[in-house]
């Protein structure tokens, strides 16, 4: 009769300890997500003339709108060959590998075990003849079951909080990947710019050998003195030397691109001169913000982050209830190896095992409280993420707005400079001016040329960056994450 009301007495002793176990005592998370839409962006992009578009959106390979080959080249082989990206493969499969061992905690364990001992029984004791006194070898061989029973969800919360940490790392190797594929390609475009200042710097050359002739022309002439043409003769070696650091620059550049492909400098010097077209004109997506939240891929990972640290608050909520374990064993123990196989050497047995906390000096409510921290801290960080998220893609559609006009004024500065130059050197080769005009002339040509120069990079890096600030073509739902 006592036996059949086993389980009622189970049940209502684990009732007993749950009234004096532990209490959580009602903490909970204060931090509250964000939504996209909250962060109104609507009045700072009205005045600016870009056009809303549902497509607008940058693709996966956006740096392919650039048309050049060779930049294709180099981004396949860094996204192939890079240590930055087999190190965030190697993340990915670091966590998916901490999710298994997570998601080991929900099935059963069974584990085989043997021993063999040589023991001495002591004359004194209760162990009788013919063993008493004797030496004898103790053999023992079982198989062991164990499970958790995870009524409180522990263990899953565990596994949801490991899962969560995977899918953030898959989500972070998207944004390493747009990180390189930005890095080459900024680095590429500054190979392009380093070229044209190469040529500017070549062009003046020839614009100082040219006007050094017609110097030793008015100094034959008796119109001009030696310090003229000493003057002239300086701005060879100068315009020579804004050669050389060009090229030093472009060498340096190249070794820089070599470390992104994860090779060594040599293979920078195979890389020819960039051949890049110009761009579309920048368009608004139709759907920011709302979208953003599934396009940046920062955006999506610090997500994942904040969903992991919710289950490390549930894992941490069910410590304070019982755990209970069922565990049982079969095999054979025998004294001597003669009898270790027969029928009468077989052991078994099964049982369940319960245990919980009942006072623990507040170290399962300090765990809490440190796990809804995390959880806050993750929250304001997503939040904070998804605010300069927006500012991002912002900042860049205000820049591009403003280069626009600096284009145009640029374009009517050079325009002047060069025409201002242009009569100098007439007046010059005319006997009329002096050489003073000439190189102050020259000085305000070759001043709005590099302007102009910075302000052509300028719209490819502002180009390049939009669609960094945009996800690089990342979509949530496009990119498959692994999933159990």
């Amino acid at each position: 009769m006592n036996t059949l009301r086993m389980p009622e007495l189970v049940a209502a002793a684990t009732l007993a300890l749950l009234a004096g176990c532990a209490s959580d005592g009602g903490l909970k998370p204060q931090a509250r997500l964000h939504e996209a839409n909250q962060l109104k962006a609507a009045a700072t992009l009205a005045p600016m003339p870009v056009s809303l578009s549902p497509a607008a959106w940058p693709a996966y390979d956006w740096w392919q709108r650039y048309g050049d080959e060779q930049l294709n080249r180099l981004v396949d082989e860094a996204l192939a060959s890079s240590p930055t990206m087999r190190m965030a493969d190697a993340r990915v499969r670091q966590a998916a590998a901490a999710a298994g061992i997570a998601e080991a905690s929900l099935s059963p364990q069974v584990g085989g075990a043997a021993r063999s001992n040589r023991v001495q029984f002591s004359e004194n004791s209760n162990v009788p003849k013919p063993l008493a006194g004797s030496w004898k070898w103790s053999n023992e061989a079982t198989l062991n079951f164990s499970y958790e029973l995870d009524f409180w969800g522990k263990n899953q919360s565990a596994v949801d909080a490991a899962l969560g940490r995977q899918k953030a790392a898959e989500v972070e190797n998207e944004a390493a990947r747009l990180l390189l594929t930005v890095g080459v390609t900024q680095t590429y475009l500054k190979l392009s710019q380093l070229y044209a200042q190469r040529d500017l710097a070549e062009a003046v050359l020839k614009q100082r050998q040219h006007v050094l002739e017609l110097t030793r022309q008015r100094v034959a002439a008796k119109l001009d003195s030696q310090a003229e043409l000493k003057q002239a003769e300086l701005a060879i070696p100068v315009a020579r030397t804004d050669i050389a650091v060009a090229d030093e620059a472009l060498a340096l550049v190249r070794a820089q691109m070599a470390a992104l492909l994860g090779a060594g400098p040599d293979r920078g010097l195979a890389i020819a001169r960039p051949q890049l077209l110009k761009m579309r004109p920048a368009a608004v997506p139709s759907t920011l913000p709302s979208e953003l939240i599934a396009r940046r891929p920062d955006v999506v990972a610090q997500r994942w982050r904040v969903e992991a640290l919710g289950s490390d608050i549930a894992v941490a909520k069910a410590q304070f209830y019982p755990t209970i374990n069922l565990n049982a064993l079969v095999g054979l123990q025998s004294l001597g190896f003669s009898a270790l196989l027969q029928g009468g050497s077989s052991i078994a047995s099964a049982g369940a095992g319960l245990s919980l906390p009942i006072f623990d000096g507040g170290r399962l409510r300090g765990n809490l409280a440190l796990r809804n921290a995390d959880y806050d801290l993750a929250v304001e960080a997503y939040n904070q993420t998804l605010a300069d998220a927006l500012r991002d893609v912002v900042s860049q559609l205000v820049s591009i707005q403003w280069l626009g006009e600096r284009n145009a004024l640029q374009a009517e500065a050079l325009a002047t400079a060069q025409q201002a130059y242009d009569l100098s050197v007439q007046r010059y080769g005319a006997g009329v001016g002096n050489y003073l005009q000439v190189l102050a002339a020259q000085i305000q040509v070759l001043a709005q040329q590099r302007a102009q120069i910075e302000l052509d990079t300028r719209a490819f890096d502002l180009d390049m960056q939009l669609a960094r600030a945009l996800g690089g073509g990342y979509r949530q739902d496009s990119i498959p994450l692994t999933s159990r």
